[in-house]
């Protein structure tokens, strides 16, 4: 087992180096370097080749399997909300209802609710045309705007039920999940707002805004937000109702069938709540929806052509992230994860800072937040069952452990930087891997001073 353990490591280790000597120092794409790494992981580390290329295109197509659709309706939506002025619409809304300057904000907000029913990827997917509108009008940083609205998404994702991964830690560690729903709100909110503060900070670093015609970006020279645009109705607009709905009906449907599925709801009303408001489903609906209700003024042509458009825009997104469930895979199926979280839970870490770090550790080594959350609580929630540790507490270890540091074995780290038009590889990680490090810190900072006040 030592030696086993040893040869995991190694190859870990390597893949990761030559992954980011790949994407960083040559001329090769981010896709085939995570492909190489992955490959390079698993033949080092002592697995099969045969089971290396197994884990590859298995991780490769459950990845898009549950995300791949969902981005390719989503870009096409997000180009009939450009063309059809949905999106400007949804601007001025957004600006009216929540006041100039800070718009940020309200994208934060939106986001930390939205990903409460939905996953933090469909969400970025459905609401980023809503920030790079927004960027436009304002001549407020995309950065600024996306990763405001990638934060909140994706912190309550990690922490508030019913979110996959909360609701299984919740139930490794027995307990209530509308305790873990209270407390994961509780943490999440000054997680939030640390995250929009970088954001301000970064947008300025980084700026950032969509051309004016809304095909391409440009970094001008830094401007201060505009507040006195104008904000008159444009009868060429669709109503406020008709520019929203593309959005607000796929929530309300995942919305519903997450409430189903949770009342233990039965019979054919519930398969036809659960179809309805499967993601992929949904979303879909939301297509459908944008189409029959926003290109009234468009022809048949220019519609095709638009989501063709969107399509185009989409490829190297479902690429990138396929490759990065493909490198995820072959580190989960190594046992690199399971082998190192199990050498830290027999060290002598404070108890409980052992779900903690065993879940940031395993969520540097293969990517997937849910996967680390539920890995630490698995290995953990034995040892904290026989401390005098507050099981909510260890619960809410696990869930902010699998913050840190989102790089490029993280699939929603290619969503949110490529969806943001961001392709330097320094500038990514400035963006989304700095960002998600600072809510990981300010959690870790929490936990520390809440389980001393109430552990």
């Amino acid at each position: 087992m030592q030696v086993a353990g040893s040869q995991m490591i190694i190859g870990l280790v390597i893949g990761i180096i030559a992954l980011v000597f790949l994407i960083l120092k040559t001329k090769i794409h981010a896709f085939p370097a995570l492909i190489i790494a992955a490959a390079a992981t698993g033949i080092i580390g002592g697995m099969p080749p045969n089971k290396v290329i197994d884990a590859i295109t298995s991780g490769f197509g459950s990845t898009l399997g549950s995300i791949g659709i969902i981005i390719g309706f989503g870009v096409m939506m997000g180009e009939l909300f450009e063309a059809s002025g949905a999106a400007e619409k949804m601007a001025q809304t957004f600006v009216k209802r929540l006041g100039k300057g800070r718009e940020e904000i309200a994208l934060a907000i939106t986001g930390f609710l939205v990903s409460i029913p939905i996953f933090c990827d469909s969400g970025f997917v459905i609401l980023s045309p809503l920030a790079k509108a927004i960027s436009r009008k304002t001549k407020k940083s995309v950065i600024t705007l996306g990763v405001a609205l990638a934060s909140g998404l994706v912190i309550t994702h990690s922490l508030i039920p019913p979110t996959p991964g909360p609701v299984g830690v919740a139930g490794l560690f027995k307990i209530n999940v509308g305790s873990m729903i209270l407390w994961g709100i509780v943490f999440a909110i000054p997680m939030t707002i640390a995250a929009i503060i970088y954001a301000r900070w970064i947008g300025k670093k980084i700026y950032q805004v969509p051309s004016e015609d809304g095909e391409s970006w440009e970094r001008p020279a830094y401007q201060e937000p505009v507040h006195n645009f104008n904000l008159e109705n444009d009868a060429n607009l669709p109503s406020a109702f008709m520019a929203f709905a593309p959005i607000i009906v796929p929530i309300i449907l995942i919305l519903f069938s997450t409430v189903a599925t949770a009342a233990k709801l039965t019979g054919s009303i519930a398969v036809v709540i659960n179809f309805l408001g499967a993601p992929v489903i949904a979303v879909g609906i939301g297509l459908l929806t944008a189409i029959y209700g926003l290109t009234n003024k468009m022809s048949r042509e220019e519609t095709i052509l638009k989501m063709e458009q969107g399509v185009k825009s989409a490829g190297i997104i479902i690429l990138v992230t396929g490759g990065g469930g493909a490198l995820g895979m072959v580190l989960r199926n190594s046992g690199a994860g399971d082998y190192i979280a199990k050498l830290i839970a027999h060290t002598s870490l404070p108890a409980i800072l052992l779900p903690f770090v065993i879940a940031s550790l395993v969520r540097l080594i293969q990517g997937s937040g849910t996967v680390a959350m539920i890995t630490a609580a698995s290995i953990t929630a034995p040892i904290i069952a026989t401390l005098d540790v507050n099981p909510v507490f260890a619960s809410m270890a696990c869930a902010m452990g699998s913050l840190i540091f989102s790089y490029f074995n993280d699939s929603y780290y290619w969503v949110v930087n490529r969806m943001l038009g961001i392709q330097d590889a320094k500038e990514q990680i400035r963006i989304w891997s700095v960002t998600t490090t600072i809510f990981w810190a300010v959690g870790l900072v929490e936990l520390l001073i809440i389980n001393a006040i109430f552990g």
